[in-house]
């Protein structure tokens, strides 16, 4: 049975990943009681005594748990943004590549991806790996979230009876242009040169849309929406990722449609000279817990899908 200890267990994530392995009877969960859950000497022998750590903690926090752990038999998924870029970690998004794949199932660290990034990522990556958009292109990406993406205190405000009315529309943040997911966004796409972001909140619990607007022009000569249709049909077959020709109902798009849901759905709209790309999941599942869990089946050799919710 593998011993499975979540640190951060009481945060947005470790709470959501905490239910979904709770009758795991593959896993047995090291639990620490609330009084010691904080003490770093109990903590530091859980990260140890664990097969399976998962951090689920602010990136200070998550450098200061993973640097704790010394016994090499220890495997680690890390959920912020701490080591999303950093050596020797490898980048939770198995549906990218075979060799993705098959290197989170090998992986002794494992970064899970950003809500946001796991979008832009899911959009562009493969456009570049095959060879339709040049690796300089200058990008821009539209990101639209719920207000659980925010952790707990954002959750409160929003949720507060005595809320401020401005919470009532939609809020675009990230303003300077310095937002954390920004770094393995362009990183794991191999971008020269990190996208314009402009990421928006709303006034719904969970769900999201990421959205690359993309001219022709962009794409390498010969190429056009079609191309790019055959590579996301090829690639993302599901359970997890998988391409829609079409999620347009009446027009629209909506955010909230995958709320709850582990999946994300592919899909391109507009027509050959100007097209957008869009990418439609949960901020708390694929986003998050949901894509946790699945590196955690893969690094331990469960059925990938255990757990989770299409």
């Amino acid at each position: 049975m593998v011993k499975v200890f979540i640190d951060g267990r009481s945060g947005t994530t470790g709470l959501k990943i905490d239910v979904r392995l709770a009758d795991r009877r593959d896993l047995n969960q090291i639990i620490l009681p609330d009084e010691v859950r904080k003490d770093l000497a109990a903590r530091a022998d859980a990260l140890n005594s664990c097969d399976v750590a998962i951090l689920c903690l602010p990136d200070a926090a998550a450098r200061e748990s993973a640097a704790m752990i010394d016994n090499p038999a220890v495997k680690v998924i890390d959920t912020s943004t701490a080591h999303r870029t950093a050596d020797g970690w490898v980048y939770g998004f198995p549906e990218l590549s075979a060799a993705q794949h098959a290197a989170v199932q090998t992986a002794q660290r494992v970064a899970v991806p950003g809500c946001h990034a796991s979008g832009f990522i899911a959009l562009v990556r493969p456009l570049i790996d095959a060879g339709l958009l040049p690796a300089d292109s200058l990008l821009t990406c539209h990101s639209l979230t719920g207000y659980s993406g925010g952790g707990k205190q954002m959750i409160a405000d929003y949720e507060s009876k005595t809320r401020d009315a401005a919470l009532g529309a939609p809020r675009q943040y990230g303003l300077t242009q310095e937002h954390k997911h920004l770094k393995e966004m362009r990183l794991i796409c191999g971008l020269d040169a990190a996208p314009v972001f402009c990421p928006i909140v709303a006034d719904y619990f969970s769900g999201m849309l990421v959205t690359v607007p993309l001219f022709k022009a962009q794409l390498k000569p010969g190429f056009g929406k079609s191309d790019i249709q055959a590579v996301y049909s090829g690639l993302y077959t599901g359970p997890a990722v998988s391409y829609q020709p079409s999620l347009e109902q009446g027009g629209m798009v909506n955010a909230l449609d995958l709320s709850g849901k582990d999946s994300m759905l592919i899909s391109v709209s507009g027509n050959e000279d100007r097209m957008i790309l869009m990418a439609q999941f949960d901020n708390l599942c694929k986003g998050a817990s949901g894509a946790a869990v699945q590196c955690l089946n893969l690094m331990t050799g469960a059925d990938p899908n255990l757990s989770m919710v299409f």
